[in-house]
């Protein structure tokens, strides 16, 4: 998924101390999290983490799995993994359907298939071969 250039443009990032303390964390615990790819921010070219808001989000998100539903680490990656797979799908699904509208927006008759006819054709050899 590509953000919007305007958006990234905007978007705040926050040092790892930062981000530790608005999810409630220790910053050894985000560095955990990178590590085991539950969370992975961005980085500088000196190589720091630059977490931004909706990975702070998915910092909460994860300490809340795991301290009040009591999903393990492995599980929360799962969920996380598939949860991306889903924002995926229901964004190819809109894509699909905006390509469909686009297509019927396009519309001509002269242009579209042949209907499939429903008469009965009666075939018989003209010789018989004796």
């Amino acid at each position: 998924m590509n953000p919007d250039p305007k958006q990234a443009a905007e978007a705040q990032y926050f040092l790892i101390s930062v981000a530790a303390q608005l999810a409630g964390m220790h910053a050894q615990t985000l560095r955990t999290y990178d590590r085991l790819g539950l969370v992975s921010p961005q980085r500088t070219s000196g190589g720091g983490r630059r977490y931004s808001d909706r990975d702070v989000e998915l910092l909460r998100e994860v300490q809340r799995l795991s301290q009040d539903e009591g999903v393990n680490l492995a599980g929360i990656k799962r969920i996380i993994e598939l949860t991306n797979q889903v924002e995926q799908l229901q964004q190819r699904v809109a894509e699909l359907g905006n390509e469909v509208d686009r297509l019927r927006s396009g519309y001509r008759p002269d242009l579209s298939p042949p209907q499939r006819s429903t008469a009965l054709v009666v075939w018989q050899p003209r010789h018989r071969r004796t």
